[in-house]
């Protein structure tokens, strides 16, 4: 997708420094945090969101939770507690038609 911005930074056309790479996904800091630690962690297959997903996908989503679990302890926030967060839809507050899954930690996060 010439146009998205995510399949873009995967395929290295627009800079974005990578905090984890494999390969099914990257991990990125969100550009505008909400929280001292906001990384997003983006499959590299471009998937519009949640709702897109196929059952061929359910092994890419654990993949998704697995890197963040991982980056959450590499960013310290691993016991301390952070939020997985994926939005769906513009309802849902999705800005980026991409999936991508928000980990947010570093502070006490309202419920």
């Amino acid at each position: 997708m010439e146009d998205c911005v995510f399949c873009n930074i995967v395929n290295k056309t627009i800079e974005a420094p990578v905090l984890l790479e494999n390969d099914d996904l990257i991990v990125i800091r969100d550009i505008l945090p909400k929280a001292p630690v906001h990384l997003l962690a983006i499959p590299k297959k471009h998937i519009v969101s949640v709702h897109h997903t196929k059952p061929e996908d359910e092994l890419l989503m654990g993949k998704l939770v697995f890197a963040a679990k991982e980056m959450a302890e590499k960013f310290g926030v691993g016991e301390t507690g952070y939020k997985l967060i994926f939005n769906v839809g513009r309802d849902g507050g999705m800005v980026i038609p991409h999936l991508h899954l928000h980990l947010l930690g570093g502070k006490k996060l309202p419920e």
